[in-house]
């Protein structure tokens, strides 16, 4: 079986770098999103997780914005 590296935005650990390749959200939040700049194509780096594991804070188009893992689960990208 061949390793994909396909994530789900939650799973990235601190200092990964993922190319965003999908959304799975609707409506208003989906907005803000693309708003925010997490767009098919954009690079995100994961920058810190709270103790609990929720929520993560990630760097996206020279911003950081701390999602919750509702959120983040709904995003997928690709490890780089």
């Amino acid at each position: 079986m061949a390793w994909s590296n396909n994530i789900k935005l939650f799973e990235g650990k601190k200092g990964d770098f993922i190319r965003i390749t999908h959304l799975e959200i609707d409506g208003v939040m989906r907005r803000r999103l693309l708003d925010l700049g997490f767009v098919p194509g954009a690079i995100v780096e994961v920058l810190r997780k709270s103790p609990l594991g929720d929520p993560i804070a990630f760097r996206v188009s020279q911003t950081s914005i701390a999602l919750r893992k509702e959120e983040s689960s709904k995003i997928q990208g690709e490890l780089i």
